[in-house]
């Protein structure tokens, strides 16, 4: 992911809305969460503490630390009535 920000939301004066802060949240995954953390803390950057726009876009942040950090979690045991699957170790070794 690009750290290219929407020309709209850069222009100069521009006034940060909430809703600029909800579309650089979109449908964030923890891929791309911290990107999306670093872009979300730019736009905000400027605004006072309580500004609606900010406010929303320190919970985000919040949000996208917890999950770039911990959102992801693979080796889990299968579930009932769910086969489980290799880990990739399993399947490099049978690959080889």
């Amino acid at each position: 992911m690009s750290e290219f920000e929407h020309p709209a939301r850069s222009a100069p004066g521009h006034e940060v809305t909430v809703e600029d802060v909800r579309q650089l949240m979109g449908a964030s995954t923890p891929h791309f969460a911290l990107q999306l953390r670093n872009r979300i803390a730019k736009l905000i950057e400027g605004l006072p503490a309580d500004h609606p726009a900010r406010v929303e876009g320190e919970r985000e942040i919040a949000r996208l630390v917890r999950l770039g950090y911990s959102g992801e979690v693979r080796g889990m045991h299968a579930q009932a009535g769910q086969r489980p699957l290799k880990s990739n170790a399993e399947g490099l070794a049978e690959a080889g």
